[in-house]
C-alpha cells in the first residue's frame, strides 16, 4: 500500500471518524470525576467504551450489508420497518440539534473567551459569528473535513502535552485519587449520559463507508474500532491530567481550570484548540443532518441546510443554554434509545438474547434517571 492509499483508506477515514467523536462533551468528564471519585470513573468508562464498541461494530456491518446512501433512519426502516425509520428520524434530528447546540454553546464561549479582549463584542455577537461561519462550510459540503480533522487531532494532542509539560511538577496523586463527593444514585448515573455523548459515533460511520472505494471497504470495521479507541485513550489521558493538575480547582469545562492555574498563556492556547475541535465537531454533524434530512426525507439542499444550522441557533436565542444539562440529557436519552434500537437490529440478524437485554438494560435504566434528572 502506497503512503496515499494509506493517508486515503486509513488515516482519513480514522481522523473523520475520530475527529466527529471528539467534541466538547469530554471537557465535562474531569469535573465528573472529580464528583464520582477516580477509580469508579475509570470502570464506569472502559465498560461504556466497550458498549458503544460493541455498538459501532454492529452499525458497520449492518451499513456494509445495507444499499449505500442511507443513514441510521434508513437502516432502521431497512430492518425494523417504518414504525422505526419514523421514530430514529425523530432522534435523530433532535438528537443532532442537541449536539449541535452543545457545540454552539460552548465553541461560542471559547470564541468569545478569545477574542472579546479584542473586540469588545457582546455573547450574541461570537454565537451568530459562530454559526454563521460554520454553516457556510456545511452549506457546500465537507469533503475536505477528514484533513482539518486529522490536524485538529494532531493539535489536541499537541495541547495536551503542553499542559503535561507545564503543569507536570504539579501533578498530585492525592488529586488523581480522590474518593469522589457525590454518593447513592447520584454517583451511580452521572458520568452516565456525558460519556455516552462523548464516545458516540454511528452516525458518521455510513460515511466512512463511502469513503472506503475502490474495493477497501472490508477495512470499515477495524477502521471503526480504532476510531473509537482513539478518543477513548484521549478522554482517558484528559482526566488524569486535568483532574491530577487542578484537583478540587476542576471546573466543569475543564479549560476554565486550566486558566486558574496556569494564567491567559497556556489558557489561550488550549482554548483555541478546543474552538478548532468544536469546528470540525459542528461541520461533520451539521453535515450528517443535513444528509439525514436530504436522503431520508428526501429534502432539497437548501432547506435541509437551514433546518440543519440554524434551528440550534433559534434554541439558543430562546434559553436553551445549559452545556451540561443538554449532553447528559441528549447522552442518556435520544442515544440511549437509539443504542436500544441498535440492539433490535442486532436481535433482528441473530443477535445473543443473553447480550441484548443486559445491554438494553442499561440504556432504560440511564434514560430514566436522565428523564427524572431533567425533570426535577
Amino acid at each position: 500500500m502506497t503512503t496515499k492509499d494509506l493517508f486515503r483508506f486509513y488515516i482519513y477515514p480514522i481522523a473523520t471518524m475520530a475527529g466527529s467523536i471528539i467534541g466538547v462533551g469530554f471537557l465535562s468528564l474531569p469535573f465528573i470525576t472529580l464528583k464520582v471519585g477516580t477509580w469508579f470513573m475509570l470502570f464506569y468508562f472502559i465498560a461504556l467504551a466497550a458498549l458503544i464498541i460493541f455498538l459501532h461494530v454492529i452499525v458497520a456491518e449492518r451499513t456494509l450489508k445495507t444499499p449505500d446512501f442511507k443513514r441510521f433512519a434508513g437502516f432502521a426502516d431497512f430492518y425494523l420497518g417504518s414504525w422505526a425509520r419514523n421514530l430514529s428520524l425523530v432522534l435523530n434530528i433532535f438528537g443532532a440539534v442537541g449536539v449541535l447546540l452543545a457545540y454552539l454553546i460552548i465553541g461560542s464561549e471559547f470564541l468569545m473567551a478569545i477574542f472579546e479582549p479584542f473586540w469588545g463584542k457582546p455573547q450574541v455577537f461570537y454565537v451568530t459569528l459562530y454559526c454563521l461561519v460554520l454553516s457556510s462550510i456545511v452549506y457546500f459540503g465537507a469533503k475536505a473535513l477528514s484533513r482539518i480533522e486529522f490536524w485538529a487531532i494532531i493539535l489536541l494532542l499537541a495541547s495536551m502535552l503542553l499542559i503535561f509539560f507545564r503543569g507536570f511538577a504539579q501533578i498530585s496523586l492525592t488529586n488523581l485519587f480522590q474518593p469522589g463527593m457525590e454518593s447513592g444514585l447520584m454517583r451511580f448515573f452521572l458520568p452516565y449520559g456525558p460519556i455516552v455523548f462523548s464516545l458516540w459515533g454511528t452516525g458518521l460511520i455510513p460515511e466512512v463507508e463511502e469513503m472506503l472505494r475502490h474495493g477497501h471497504k472490508h477495512l470499515l470495521k477495524r477502521i471503526i474500532i480504532i476510531s473509537t479507541i482513539i478518543p477513548a485513550v484521549i478522554y482517558l489521558a484528559f482526566i488524569l491530567l486535568v483532574l491530577g493538575i487542578t484537583g478540587e480547582g476542576t471546573t466543569e469545562s475543564a479549560l476554565i481550570g486550566i486558566k486558574n492555574q496556569f494564567g491567559n498563556g497556556v489558557a489561550m492556547f488550549t482554548l483555541l484548540i478546543g474552538l478548532i475541535t468544536t469546528f470540525t465537531a459542528f461541520i461533520a454533524q451539521g453535515s450528517l443532518l443535513k444528509e439525514t434530512f436530504i436522503y431520508d426525507m428526501k429534502m432539497k439542499n437548501t432547506l435541509a441546510w437551514l433546518l440543519a444550522c440554524f434551528v440550534p441557533l433559534l434554541l439558543y436565542f430562546m434559553g436553551l443554554n445549559s452545556f451540561f444539562g443538554l449532553i447528559s440529557f441528549v447522552g442518556g436519552v435520544f442515544l440511549g434509545i437509539s443504542g436500544i434500537m441498535i440492539l433490535m437490529m442486532y436481535k433482528k440478524i441473530g443477535g445473543k438474547k443473553y447480550v441484548i437485554y443486559p445491554l438494553s438494560l442499561v440504556f432504560i435504566l440511564g434514560m430514566m434517571y436522565e428523564l427524572i434528572f431533567f425533570i426535577l
